[in-house]
C-alpha cells in the first residue's frame, strides 16, 4: 500500500483506461435468492463490461479480495453483496480509487442498496394477526458466519415487536434457530408442531426453510392453511409453483439497482452516492 506497487502483469491495465471489468464479492452463492440477485446483476451482460464473481466462504476470504482487488486494479468496480466491512477495508477501496456499491448492507462512502428486514417481519405478524391467529412460531438462523448479516435475527425482531404490540408474547419455546437449510427446518417443524399447544401459524427466514416446514406438515398428514399457517421471507422463484405466501424482496432488481449506481458513477464520479431501500411486499397465496 505504501508503495502502491502492482504486479507487473496489472501494470499494463492500470495504464489504460480501465480493465472492462466489474467484480462482484458474494457469500452463500448457491443459495436460490443470491442466484436470483445475481441474475439481477448479469445485466452487465447488455453492456461491454465482463462480469467475474467471488465467491467468499470465510472473513479471510472475505478480508482478503478487499486487501488485493483495489490494490492488482484488476476491477473498473466492485459489487459486495451482503458482505459487512469495517473502515479499515472502505478506506482501502477508497484510497485505490476503486468504485464500490453494496447490496444489503451500507457504508458512507459507498452507494448502498437494501431493504429493511425489520419491517419484513412486522408485515408477516400483522398479516397473520389479521388471519386470526394466535400462537405463533418462527424458524430461523443461528449459525451464521461471523463474515454474514444476520437478517434471521432482524426479521425476527421485526415479527415480536408487532406481536408484542398485539399482546403477544412470543415464548422461547416456539422460537427455533439451527443451521440453515431445508432439512433442520423439517426438524424445527416437527418439533413446534410436536408442542402441547402447537402455533397456528410458522413464520420462516426464508423461502428454502418456509419448504422445510412444509414437508414436516405433510410428513405428519396435515396441510397448510387448513392445520398450520406457513410464510416465507425472498419470494424465490418456486415459491410460485409451491403457493407459497410470503415476503417477496426485489432481489433482480436490486442486482440491477447496484449496476446501475456502479456505472452511473463509473461514468461521473462527481456523483453523490446513494442509499436505495427497496420496498417489501406481502405475497398471499395458498399456505397462509
Amino acid at each position: 500500500d505504501q508503495l502502491n506497487f502492482v504486479p507487473r502483469a496489472d501494470a499494463t491495465a492500470r495504464a489504460r483506461k480501465g480493465t472492462r471489468r466489474i467484480g462482484v464479492l458474494a457469500p452463500f452463492i448457491t443459495y436460490p435468492s443470491f442466484v436470483q440477485r445475481l441474475r439481477g446483476v448479469a445485466t452487465l451482460a447488455d453492456t461491454s463490461y465482463e462480469l467475474v464473481i467471488y465467491n467468499v466462504e470465510s472473513a479471510s476470504r472475505r478480508d482478503g479480495y478487499l486487501a488485493s482487488l483495489p490494490v492488482t486494479r484488476r476491477l473498473d468496480g466492485l459489487i459486495v453483496m451482503a458482505l459487512p466491512f469495517g473502515d479499515e477495508a472502505a478506506q482501502r477501496l477508497r484510497a485505490n480509487d476503486l468504485e464500490t456499491v453494496l447490496i444489503e448492507c451500507a457504508h458512507p462512502f459507498f452507494s448502498s442498496v437494501e431493504i429493511d428486514d425489520e419491517a419484513g417481519g412486522e408485515l408477516v405478524a400483522r398479516y397473520l394477526l389479521s388471519q386470526g391467529h394466535r400462537r405463533f412460531g418462527f424458524v430461523g438462523d443461528d449459525e451464521v458466519p461471523d463474515y454474514a448479516i444476520r437478517t434471521s435475527d432482524r426479521r425476527l425482531a421485526g415479527y415480536q415487536r408487532a406481536l408484542r404490540a398485539a399482546g403477544i408474547t412470543l415464548a422461547p419455546e416456539y422460537v427455533m434457530k439451527g443451521r440453515h437449510g431445508r432439512e433442520q427446518a423439517r426438524l424445527h417443524g416437527h418439533q413446534l408442531l410436536e408442542l402441547a399447544e402447537p402455533p397456528t401459524a410458522i413464520f420462516a427466514h426464508s423461502d428454502n426453510q418456509a419448504m422445510g416446514v412444509l414437508k414436516a406438515l405433510r410428513e405428519r398428514g396435515l396441510s397448510a392453511p387448513r392445520d398450520l399457517a406457513v410464510v416465507g421471507f425472498d419470494d424465490i422463484d418456486v415459491a410460485d409453483y409451491l403457493g407459497l405466501t410470503t415476503v417477496r424482496q426485489p432481489l433482480e432488481e436490486s442486482g440491477r439497482i447496484a449496476v446501475e449506481l456502479l456505472l452511473a458513477r463509473l461514468a461521473d464520479r462527481t456523483r453523490p452516492t446513494q442509499r436505495v431501500t427497496l420496498p417489501l411486499t406481502l405475497v398471499q397465496r395458498e399456505t397462509a
